[in-house]
């Protein structure tokens, strides 16, 4: 039996989901609430993920438990270096399988948030994770984090759309479930929110500080509840570091970019190699594979991402020759992974490669002389944030880790200021990240996660009118002012015979050329080599407005059927641009 009371009959319910959720968004509480819901989810997958890894380490390479398989200084068994190239081969196996199917190239969050509005399909993110779980788990020197996010940004949007979200909350939400997802892998909230706001919505506003902030922060306790947590950084007691002190760091942050971009153009060129050799797509990865684990035989830890190898970095003493050589080991091994075509990224190879750079930069200075020595410890520390500010990109975020790892904030100074110039190197003399570098190579052209995907969306076909008028090209001057009589339009489209373009018409410049009656109107024509077709966007139609120097266009139905479709004007499709940048403006700044 229900009780009837004022309290309860004053209380109005929502009827429908629809209702609830405008309900929430008018109070500013869905998107926020959604995001703590994909950090939480994020914190589950990304220790499920983990552990799996780590499953496989212990299955294939006999690794102790809560052993890394990049903490070994040898393999148990020379057998065990075939482990990768076992994996590049059931790698290559579903990659024959993917592309029977003609699955298409699976699209991440920074392609989805720049171009796709953040949508982003639920079957790409298993493939990429199952890819990448397959890649790191069978040894190849590629880490997991592009995984992690793949699977936090993925359930993101799917959870957006199920609640028909806006584009930019959308994007925001994308944006939360990558930030769950690397504040989960590293028990850094700070360092996920960042993440988030650089590298995957491409801005830090006030609209999308809560909800990237609530998934961090619930993604890490998840993962701390579930105990998968990485163990941090030690370093022993820090020296005080001066402002003149800074002046190596900064030069370590040049050094680091200029192997960043290197290490770049190196996994393209291991790419081309491949291709270049005709070797089927779907073998790279078993040769690629084969390669790797030669130089796991040499030393295990350059194998998988290398968690364990940078524990050592910072634990143990090593001599700079074997740092040296260890470094060079994991740039081969990280450039053979990813040309051979094995899923994952260089986030944390980046990481360790930094640290390693950061430890023979040290080692190099106090061989010059004892008064410029520095600390090996920091400098590993701004080195490893300098590698990944120049691969990753997100220099507050990389600065953030830092920070994050080695609980010392004494570092702050001297990890900015490396990350800093590192950044500008990037930045001014190559201009991508090793993730934009992809695109680059695909052909895209994006450099950041920033909303581009509204202009490809605004395209000729949506801005065109459909009832232009058009003219047999034949037509005389005097039968053309017959039947357009000023002010009955302004422009009128001349056809050919078979009804393709011949050139635009106005109507006032024909009437002023009304002493030739017998000329026909093709005489007359203007911009008979320059139309638009229906799939330009809306900055390829304004350059070809430019170029023209026209206010207005044909628009045909394509290059090799130029059949008159519609007219597009120059004034409407800037209008139209104007509108569209303002509400992308209004989406940023958080207003309604």
């Amino acid at each position: 039996m229900f009780v009837s009371s004022p309290l309860f009959s004053a209380i109005r319910l929502p009827a429908t989901a629809s209702q609830l959720r405008a309900l929430l968004q008018a109070r500013g509480l869905l998107v926020v609430l959604l995001a703590v819901v994909v950090g939480v989810v994020a914190g589950v997958l990304v220790t499920a993920m983990s552990q799996f890894v780590q499953f496989l380490h212990w299955l294939l390479f006999n690794t102790p438990p809560g052993g890394r398989l990049s903490a070994m200084l040898a393999l148990g068994n020379p057998l065990q270096a075939a482990m990768p190239a076992l994996g590049g081969l059931l790698l290559g196996l579903s990659i024959f399988w993917l592309r029977w199917r003609k699955f298409r190239t699976p699209v991440d969050p920074i392609e989805a948030n720049a171009l796709h509005g953040g949508r982003m399909s639920l079957t790409d993110t298993c493939i990429i994770a199952g890819q990448t779980m397959l890649s790191s788990g069978f040894g190849a020197s590629v880490g997991l984090e592009a995984g992690y996010t793949q699977v936090g940004s993925g359930f993101a949007s799917f959870l957006a759309r199920f609640f028909r979200l806006r584009r930019s909350d959308i994007r925001i939400l994308v944006g939360c479930g990558a930030a769950g997802a690397i504040a989960a892998a590293f028990d850094a909230p700070l360092t996920g929110a960042f993440y988030g706001f650089e590298l995957i919505i491409g801005i830090y506003s006030i609209a999308n500080v809560a909800p990237v902030m609530a998934a961090a922060i619930s993604a890490a306790l998840v993962t701390n509840w579930l105990g998968g947590v990485p163990f941090p950084i030690e370093l022993p007691h820090l020296p005080e570091l001066t402002a003149s002190q800074y002046v190596p760091f900064i030069v370590l942050g040049l050094i680091g970019g200029v192997l960043s971009i290197a290490l770049m153009y190196l996994v393209a060129g291991v790419e081309r190699g491949f291709a270049k050799l005709a070797i089927p797509q779907a073998v790279r990865p078993f040769v690629g594979g084969c390669l790797v684990g030669l130089l796991g035989l040499l030393s295990p830890q350059v194998l998988s991402s290398g968690h364990g190898a940078l524990h050592t970095v910072f634990q143990l003493d090593h001599s700079l020759a074997f740092i040296a050589g260890l470094f060079a080991l994991k740039v081969a091994a990280s450039a053979l992974s990813l040309g051979a075509g094995f899923r994952g990224g260089l986030f944390f190879a980046s990481l360790l490669l930094g640290a390693l750079l950061g430890r023979i930069f040290a080692g190099l200075i106090t061989f010059a002389g004892p008064l410029f020595s520095i600390d090996p410890g920091v400098a590993a520390v701004a080195g490893m944030t300098s590698m990944a500010v120049g691969i990753v990109g997100g220099p507050l975020t990389m600065t953030f880790l830092a920070l994050e790892s080695t609980r010392d904030l004494a570092l702050t100074g001297v990890v900015l200021a490396t990350s800093i110039m590192t950044s500008i190197l990037v930045r001014e003399t190559f201009g991508y990240s090793f993730s934009t570098w992809r695109f680059h190579l695909r052909g895209e052209t994006i450099r950041s996660a920033q909303d581009v995907g509204w202009i490809r969306n605004l395209t000729v076909a949506t801005m065109m009118r459909k009832d232009a008028e058009t003219i047999d090209a034949s037509t005389t001057v005097s039968a053309f002012c017959a039947k357009f009589p000023l002010g009955a339009t302004q422009r009128v489209i001349a056809i050919d015979e078979n009804g393709h373009y011949a050139g635009m018409l106005l109507v006032a410049d024909v009437h002023a050329h009304d002493a030739q009656a017998s000329v026909p109107v093709s005489d007359l024509a203007k911009h008979k080599g320059t139309v638009l077709v229906p799939a330009m966007d809306a900055s390829i139609a304004a350059a070809a407005f430019q170029q023209a120097d026209a206010e207005e266009l044909a628009v045909i139905r394509s290059v090799n059927d130029p059949v008159v479709i519609g007219l597009l004007t120059e004034s409407h499709l800037m209008r139209r641009y104007a509108e569209e940048l303002e509400k992308v403006r209004r989406d940023l700044a958080g207003e309604k």
